[in-house]
């Protein structure tokens, strides 16, 4: 009796030791997000309307007169602040190289109307063309040259916007998927439960649970279906595909593989250990690698 209890003891500890890898592995890779300050940067704030919705933003305009090439930021999911060091990061080195960035508030975000949570994609990216207007009234801004930057979400609603406006003159895509948002969320689930301490065939059955969940939100229900192929395969302007090595929140494979059967060549770059920031892991701040490809890409334009 005692050894048939000393053997259940050791498979239980045995059992437990296995279980406890995954946690035992964890550890912090890299470090959080930095980049610059709002308070260190030099902008204005802008007001401009999409029909009856106000919307806000802020505007970085280079040193000079001009003509200058402008972007217009679309940012990811969740609500926006103006603080973000990730979107400010991007907006200060264009400023930084002679390019004008319009950086809105997200619908329902600091000082724009409305609500991103009951909005789908299609809506959104009436936003953004609203702050391309605007964008192209502003004195010292190529009208010619103004172009779309999507990230991580908004790299699902920058095709929606150029598809439809031919003036658009080119198309970033930083850290968005290029699958649909039903895989996005599977593949995303899976690393979130990984990332919390265990095994990835474990929580593949947590996920078979917890997605469906999910898909029963209101935020999720906005932009179910979704895939932005269709809306891509329509983009006449240059394109330009960032993705992070390593990200967990996008199919980096699959999407590299979907941007690559597009009728067109998009310049497409993966960023070692990148992640979905496309940071650098010891710095914690947006690999000048990407910024500069960033820069070169922007600075290629041609007016239309």
């Amino acid at each position: 009796m005692r050894r048939f209890a000393m053997v259940s003891l050791l498979l239980v500890g045995l059992v437990v030791a296995f279980l406890a890898i995954p946690y035992l592995l964890r550890g912090q890779t890299s470090r959080p997000l930095t980049g610059p300050r709002l308070d260190q940067l030099t902008y204005e704030t802008v007001t401009f309307e999409n029909g009856d919705l106000d919307l806000a933003g802020m505007l970085f305009l280079p040193e000079g007169d001009g003509p200058f090439a402008a972007a217009v930021i679309i940012h990811g999911s969740g609500t926006s602040r103006r603080d973000n060091p990730w979107y400010l990061s991007v907006a200060a080195e264009l400023q930084a190289n002679g390019v004008a960035v319009l950086l809105p508030d997200k619908r329902g975000s600091e000082g724009s109307g409305g609500d991103w949570r009951d909005t789908g994609f299609e809506d959104l990216a009436t936003d953004t063309q609203a702050a391309f207007e605007f964008l192209a009234g502003i004195p010292g801004v190529d009208a010619g040259r103004i172009g779309v930057v999507g990230m991580s979400q908004g790299g699902w609603i920058a095709p929606i916007v150029a598809s439809r406006n031919r003036s658009v003159a080119f198309v970033v895509s930083m850290s968005g998927a290029g699958v649909t948002t039903e895989e996005q969320l599977q593949f995303e689930e899976v690393n979130n439960i990984v990332q919390m301490g265990t095994y990835r065939f474990v929580a593949r059955m947590i996920a078979a649970v917890t997605v469906p969940r999910i898909q029963q939100r209101e935020t999720w229900r906005a932009t179910a279906g979704f895939d932005p192929m269709p809306y891509w395969a329509g983009v006449d302007a240059p394109v330009f595909v960032g993705l992070g090595g390593g990200d967990t929140n996008v199919p980096v494979p699959d999407s590299v593989s979907r941007f690559s059967s597009l009728p067109y060549d998009p310049a497409l770059r993966v960023y070692p250990n990148g992640g979905h920031a496309i940071s650098d892991p010891e710095t914690g701040r947006v690999q000048q690698a990407f910024l500069d490809d960033l820069v070169s890409f922007v600075s290629s334009i041609d007016a239309n």
